[in-house]
């Protein structure tokens, strides 16, 4: 009697999630880039500043969009693509255009005027100083009288 060795039908859906999600749930097909990519960021405080730090490789910063708006950070970006030379004959071209997007709410309230960013080896740094924020006046009591 041969051995037939079980395999568990949800370990690739498991690997599947642990894995970063696909930039784009309508194309899967392999080998195919996608046009749209949703780029990494990181959000932290900083001596009185909100900092963000964004992935967004092989971009040139003039193709960079930054908008502050309601206390919602966007950013776009457009990246050209190269051009295939028929001389260097090509196994695979995956490196393309894409354009990267991404609108995330900023944690605290903000002085948007203020913002500065910075591009370096592909990851851009946004420096937002964050806004005063004024003090809650004391409660008032009021007395409940009774009749």
């Amino acid at each position: 009697m041969a051995i037939i060795p079980f395999k568990n039908p949800f370990l690739d859906l498991e690997k599947w999630f642990e894995e970063d999600w696909p930039e784009d749930l309508f194309d899967l097909k392999v080998g195919k880039p996608s046009l749209f990519k949703t780029p990494k960021m990181d959000i932290y405080e900083d001596k009185g500043n909100v900092i963000v730090e964004s992935e967004i490789p092989g971009v040139n910063p003039e193709n960079i969009d930054i908008e502050i708006k309601d206390n919602y950070l966007k950013v776009e970006a457009k990246k050209e693509e190269k051009k295939e030379e028929k001389d260097k004959g090509y196994y695979k071209k995956e490196i393309s255009k894409g354009y990267y997007k991404r609108i995330v709410p900023l944690p605290v309230e903000v002085m948007a005027d203020k913002a500065q960013a910075e591009y370096t080896n592909g990851v851009l740094k946004i420096t937002i100083p964050k806004a005063k924020v004024e003090k809650e006046e004391k409660g008032t009591k009021i007395k409940i009288v009774s009749k």
